[in-house]
């Protein structure tokens, strides 16, 4: 039963208005959630792109190939219901942020990380009005109550879908701070994600590549992008 697949039964998959939002319809039937919820989004361009995934599927459905899909379930099984405690999750990156913790040494790691991660640390205090405290090694620090409770505040604004894309974006970052700024897109995503990468790229250049750490650093970039892209189709 792990190889069982639901099989294509429709013809062709269109878009229509519905409950404040849009749908999906497979030959005219609406497209369910796993949790047997109407597949809803909040604008047509979304919906549209839900529709070329669904059309996109040969005889059998490959969730692997639906990432907008999956993202829209997500928003509405999982972080709709929760919304709160989704929030409050993906604050807490706020207090262990990827961009506070630099490497002591060697030279270049040290100087990668300074270049990449001081001006976006920067433009949150200018932007946000954060102030982080920052570090070598990995020992835990505090960071400041004022700049934790504005990013519980700013976190808690977004609506599920919304949640739905930045927690991704934290989540494959490590970084509050990068998913606020590709939110923001006060920087270019490819530019955001090398920021996140730093650490493994250097590894990868110093002591050769590791196929597997290779492939799942490539499956967290794709999961940033496609976060990034869910984001700007619901807006």
């Amino acid at each position: 039963m792990s190889d069982w697949a639901p099989k294509r039964f429709w013809t062709s998959a269109t878009t229509a208005e519905a409950g404040g939002g849009y749908q999906v319809l497979l030959d005219g039937r609406a497209v369910k959630t796993p949790a047997k919820q109407t597949l809803i989004v909040p604008t047509k361009s979304l919906a549209d792109t839900l529709a070329e995934e669904w059309d996109a599927q040969e005889k059998v459905v490959n969730p692997d190939t639906m990432p907008f899909t999956r993202l829209a379930n997500s928003a509405l099984d999982k972080v709709t219901p929760q919304k709160s405690a989704v929030a409050d999750l993906v604050a807490e990156y706020g207090g262990s942020d990827l961009l506070c913790y630099r490497a002591e040494s060697p030279d270049a790691l040290v100087a990668r990380q300074a270049k990449a991660w001081d001006s976006l640390l920067a433009w949150a205090q200018d932007a946000l009005q954060l102030h982080f405290v920052v570090q070598t090694g990995i020992m835990p620090i505090a960071q400041p109550e004022d700049s934790l409770r504005r990013i519980a505040a700013e976190t808690h604004t977004f609506d599920p879908f919304a949640l739905t894309a930045f927690h991704d974006l934290v989540s494959m970052s490590g970084s509050w701070v990068i998913g606020m700024a590709a939110m923001t897109e006060s920087r270019p995503i490819d530019e955001l994600w090398d920021a996140a990468s730093i650490d493994e790229v250097f590894q990868f250049e110093t002591w050769g590549k590791d196929e597997e750490a290779l492939e799942m650093l490539s499956a967290k970039r794709a999961s940033f992008i496609h976060a990034n892209r869910f984001w700007q189709l619901c807006r």
